[in-house]
């Protein structure tokens, strides 16, 4: 059976609300994922009763209907009472084994784009017109006194300035609230080394794509630069130097009270929806060693690195062997510094150039073929989390053989390697952990050849002078740098809301514990993001920028619903974890 054919005989079922047609048309073993659409929820189900019981609870009011094909290779567009769609089907011997359905507009609320833009202003002479400039700064200047935000987003970078865009478009009012002084500080205030590691075509903002002489790996100065102008170009209300004090949730009057500080005073903002947009990770993870108080030289965690100045001639030891301690370790190498990595367990190591090539819906060659970043945003996320595992092993067998010569001398070097849990690669673990990986743009090569010293041991202890490992081997040091990670995204509803609400809402990220042998509660979908939580007016917003790019669609359009007042009710709300 063709696509076309499935897809013709699908649509059927559905109209006549036939669950038993519907399923008879799936894969014994079968996956259907839904963004909103259907769920009002980002939701995958992993068999055929699972999508049964889902469609008999959801069908009537979601009447999807109107199924076109779009193109070939499975996609198609659908529309339901309140929204127009796209899917995706994968056919086995005619049958389905995974079915992907989106929302990706709410009827009667487009996007003012193409032919529904605005004029931008009214011909003719009118007494005391209203600019674009009073209407720009009248947002500016009310928010938070004579009118409140229904949206507050608490974080401004690159995930908070794509959602505030994406809301903009849609007719949301939506304020962004950031600590730093400027947009884009976030980047400006790392290590003067870092880029970006993903090449330039996976890393596009909402709506306004790098210019084609833009490099492929971004600096991070030149990175925080385009994020200032973004929130500038797409007209975002941005409070910068407005660091969030505290929140409260009404569940009477379904509305936050949340103070925010903002030249030197204290405003009350009373948003009904309160987004946490952080990043994917929570507070910098510290770890305690005895004797610490003790040392003399300086010790801080990576995420307070700001470069390697000063350190020529210095014993620098960086405390961990993922991105940001490769980065920070060659940083300092770069600045003359005596350095050591210590590497406490396995870690899985691509090189970027690699990486890319193993890309190909993200690249010079896709754009060519026709196939733009949204399309492959779309076909990246018709593949289920649960099969990805098997996608990416023969991907990451094929990096192993290609790169044999470079992972000989790194084990050479004395290095340990994972290649996943059950070796699938970087993607799986980052979907499972967010953590445990280094793509490597250039630290490799110092480890291998020595340039950088590598010990593979954990800390005893640190003394005035240096750092004894368990082994009894003794580092001296004039610096320590913890790059030992961070918590998760829930600690930030704990600092600004409350612990029992950090509680209710659960951990934040993974689809499991991070390994084969104990997966942990599987749910199937990354925890708490971009969907409702167990706390009412408090959503989760990050990921990569791809993830924020892509994803920032669907949370945008589930706080439009709830502001028109549609219909919202969540299928299939995920459970509660409290352990990464």
């Amino acid at each position: 059976m063709k696509e076309s054919d499935w897809l013709k005989a699908f649509a059927a079922e559905l109209k006549r609300a036939d669950i038993d047609g519907v399923t008879a048309l799936l894969a014994e073993n079968c996956h259907w994922r839904d963004l909103v659409a259907f769920t009002w929820n980002i939701v995958t189900f992993e068999s055929r009763s699972a999508i049964s019981e889902m469609l008999k609870a959801r069908l009537s009011d979601v009447r999807p209907d109107t199924f076109e094909v779009d193109g070939d290779d499975g996609w198609f567009t659908f529309e339901t009472a309140v929204g127009r769609g796209r899917g995706h089907v994968r056919l086995r011997d005619g049958k389905a084994t995974t079915v992907f359905t989106a929302l990706t507009e709410l009827k009667g609320f487009e996007e003012k784009a193409g032919p529904r833009r605005e004029a931008g202003t009214q011909h003719g002479a009118f007494p005391n017109r209203v600019t674009w400039s009073d209407r720009r700064r009248e947002n500016a200047e009310t928010f938070g006194y004579a009118r409140q935000p229904y949206v507050l987003i608490v974080g401004g970078g690159q995930g908070g300035i794509g959602l505030g865009a994406r809301l903009k478009r849609i007719g949301v009012p939506a304020l962004i609230v950031d600590a730093n002084e400027r947009p884009g500080d976030a980047w400006r205030k790392r290590y003067k080394s870092l880029c970006l590691h993903d090449p330039v075509w996976y890393d596009h903002l909402p709506y306004l794509p790098f210019p084609d002489h833009w490099p492929i790996y971004t600096p991070k100065d030149k990175m925080g630069d385009w994020l200032e102008s973004y929130v500038k170009i797409m007209e975002l209300d941005y409070w910068a130097s407005s660091p969030c004090k505290s929140a409260r949730y009404d569940e009477k009057t379904g509305e936050w009270t949340v103070v925010v500080e903002r030249e030197g005073k204290k405003v009350t903002l009373r948003p009904k929806h309160l987004v946490i947009a952080t990043g994917m990770s929570g507070f910098p993870e510290v770890p305690r060693f005895p004797g610490a108080e003790t040392f003399k030289g300086k010790q801080h965690h990576s995420s307070q690195h700001r470069g390697g100045e000063g350190f020529a001639g210095k014993k620098c030891v960086v405390v961990g062997s993922n991105n940001s301690a490769h980065d920070i370790a060659a940083d300092l190498w770069e600045h003359g510094a005596d350095v050591t990595l210590l590497q406490r367990s396995p870690t899985l190591v691509v090189r970027a150039e690699t990486l890319g090539r193993n890309r190909p819906l993200y690249s010079e060659e896709a754009l060519a073929k026709g196939i733009t970043t949204d399309k492959a945003d779309f076909t990246v996320a018709s593949l289920p989390y649960a099969l990805q595992p098997a996608a990416s092993k023969p991907m990451m067998a094929q990096i192993r053989k290609d790169d044999a010569g470079f992972y000989e001398s790194l084990g050479k070097a004395g290095f340990k390697f994972t290649f996943g849990e059950d070796e699938t690669g970087i993607g799986t673990m980052y979907i499972r952990r967010g953590s445990g990986y280094y793509i490597d743009v250039g630290a490799s090569e110092l480890i291998a050849d020595g340039r950088i010293k590598l010990k593979s041991a954990e800390i005893d202890r640190l003394t005035e002078t240096g750092v004894v490992l368990k082994d009894g081997t003794v580092l001296d040091a004039d610096l320590v740098v913890y790059a030992t990670g961070y918590g998760s995204m829930n600690q930030w509803a704990g600092a600004l809301i409350s612990p029992e609400v950090a509680d209710k809402v659960g951990k934040c990220w993974g689809v499991g514990s991070g390994t084969a042998k104990d997966p942990g509660p599987w749910e199937g979908e990354l925890r708490n993001m971009w969907k409702p939580t167990a706390q009412d007016g408090l959503w989760f917003h990050g990921g990569n920028l791809a993830q924020s790019r892509h994803y920032s669609r669907y949370l945008a359009l589930q706080l439009k619903a709830r502001l028109e007042g549609l219909a919202t009710p969540v299928y299939a709300r995920a459970p509660v974890h409290h352990k990464a």
